[in-house]
């Protein structure tokens, strides 16, 4: 079975819901899962799950640790470097003969904000192993994103309690 390329993009809440909900499919079929997550520091709470899955590979960073727009040119080298590695290191782990999903999540935006080589994930995308079953998370994808991608759902925000000043909570936002 040939792996597909899936995005969830968009404003509102589920994108990395929806690639988890995918991961839990897939683990249940056998697939081995990884998960690696870009932009994001804090602990969430389907990490006490994940972590205790077989075939589930979960590889994160520590950085930034704040918001991209309030790190320095410094650290947001150092931060692309990491969005490197852990690029890296996921696509390490996928074997040619056996069935894998792999979630980049948030790489959309370390995409757009350029924390990440973009022309190295574009040619994983465009060479990847035939059974990789590929997603990507995040915002606004670009033009040659989409066209490389068998699946887009856009998921739009109609109504957040963050706009409330509503904090994530813990168990449903985080």
């Amino acid at each position: 079975m040939r792996g597909l390329i899936h995005i969830y993009c968009g404003d509102g809440k589920g994108k990395t819901t929806a690639a988890l909900g995918l991961a839990l499919r897939a683990s249940g079929s056998g697939y081995t899962v990884i998960l690696a997550q870009f932009l994001k520091s804090r602990i969430t709470s389907e990490l006490n799950v994940l972590n205790k899955m077989e075939r589930v590979v979960v590889l994160r960073g520590e950085k930034p640790g704040k918001f991209t727009w309030n790190l320095s040119e410094e650290e947001k080298t150092e931060l692309k470097r990491e969005n490197n590695r852990i690029f890296e290191k996921a696509i390490s782990y996928i074997e040619e003969d056996k069935k894998t999903l792999v979630i980049f999540d948030e790489i959309i935006g370390a995409i757009e904000k350029n924390l990440i080589d973009r022309e190295v994930v574009l040619d994983y995308l465009k060479t990847k192993p035939l059974l990789a079953e590929v997603v990507f998370t995040g915002r606004n994808p670009d033009k040659e994103l989409l066209s490389l991608a068998d699946y887009v759902s856009e998921i739009k925000k109609v109504k957040h309690p963050f706009d409330r000043g509503i904090k994530a909570r813990e168990g449903i936002e985080c």
